[in-house]
């Protein structure tokens, strides 16, 4: 009787809410400013890609206050390897879609 093949087990990942905190939580650290949000998360093969929402400037009213979206890479452990601000904008503003 041949043995039971098992299936391959997978290393295992991460999870999303611990990712996500891990990005904001690196990120605040290199910039010197706490994230607001986090607005989006990516496996990748290499590991993930979150985007961090970061207030940069505040004012008054609070709808003028200038924020930014950075786009930050971690390993597959959960290191941040690279981060790059994607785009700024006033906490106020709606994107227009296309």
């Amino acid at each position: 009787m041949a043995p039971a093949e098992q299936p391959a087990k997978r290393k295992p990942q991460k999870k999303a809410a611990w990712v996500m905190r891990s990005a904001a939580q690196q990120l605040a650290q290199l910039l010197g400013r706490p994230p607001e949000s986090v607005s989006a998360i990516k496996p990748t093969e290499d590991g993930w890609e979150v985007d961090v929402e970061v207030l940069e400037l505040e004012r008054i009213p609070e709808t003028t206050s200038v924020m930014a979206s950075y786009r930050v890479t971690l390993d597959k452990e959960g290191d941040l390897v690279a981060y790059e601000r994607k785009r700024r904008y006033t906490r106020g503003q709606i994107d227009r879609r296309p």
